[in-house]
């Protein structure tokens, strides 16, 4: 997925918000809590957690199929 500007603006606004996100990835949706944005050999990742568990979860920018903001 190609993320817009407004996307990328609300993406870095919920990392510095704490606001969850909802994701679809592969037919399967995650709420997380993005805490912050990287590069890996090329490949933007999203750093989050899981509100209920805590587990840390890295999502790769280029495999997300959906992208939203819970408000």
């Amino acid at each position: 997925m190609q993320l817009s500007t407004t996307q990328y603006d609300q993406l870095e606004r919920a990392i510095v918000d704490g606001t969850r996100l909802t994701i679809m990835r592969r037919g399967t949706e995650y709420i997380v809590i993005p805490e912050r944005l990287r590069v890996a050999n090329g490949r933007e990742i999203i750093v989050a957690r899981h509100p209920s568990t805590g587990h840390r979860l890295e999502l790769v920018l280029d495999e997300i199929d959906a992208l939203e903001v819970v408000r």
